[in-house]
């Protein structure tokens, strides 16, 4: 059995996260999502709406594509999440090249910690390249329409984190 993690803080997860999940898919037999608890970056939204969040968006993914989906949280290494969950692949979403850098430079570490497990990275649909987390969040603490960024129950629960009507 090939497995695949997918490592990130998906604070909320996008339609970009989402397109990865699925191609991800393609590739592995089970995928374990690694939400990661980085406390350094402040989340708008707890551990448990994170994972409850990504565990229903991706159920139908699951069904879709016969790819066993586990959402994980991980406070450790990548590098020791992946031993941890028996991921022989890392899988990383690119959106830009300042994307790469950094990406480029994780590699290089994770390589040096335990050489046996690969990184592959799927560069985002092209309608997708411009979301980010950060950005949908912004938008939608000033109160703009994240339609076409998260799914609809995102866009729901960052509207009750904001207090904003629905449209």
């Amino acid at each position: 059995m090939r497995t695949g993690l997918y490592p990130g803080t998906f604070d909320p997860v996008t339609h970009g996260h989402i397109d990865i999940i699925r191609r991800a898919c393609s590739l592995v037999d089970k995928l374990v999502i690694g939400v990661a608890i980085n406390r350094d970056k402040g989340p708008l939204f707890a551990l448990d709406e994170r994972v409850a969040m990504l565990a229903a968006e991706t159920a139908p993914i699951a069904a879709d594509t016969g790819c066993e989906i586990v959402v994980h949280p991980f406070e450790n290494l990548l590098i020791s999440c992946a031993r941890d969950v028996g991921a022989g692949v890392i899988i990383r979403g690119l959106r830009a090249v300042a994307d790469f850098e950094y990406e480029f430079q994780m590699v290089g570490m994770n390589r040096s910690l335990d050489n046996s497990i690969e990184t592959v990275f799927l560069m985002a649909d092209a309608k997708n390249q411009a979301i980010a987390s950060k950005l949908v969040k912004e938008i939608a603490r000033l109160g703009g329409d994240v339609t076409k960024f998260v799914p609809p129950a995102v866009k729901s629960a960052l509207e009750a984190r904001f207090h904003l009507r629905r449209s």
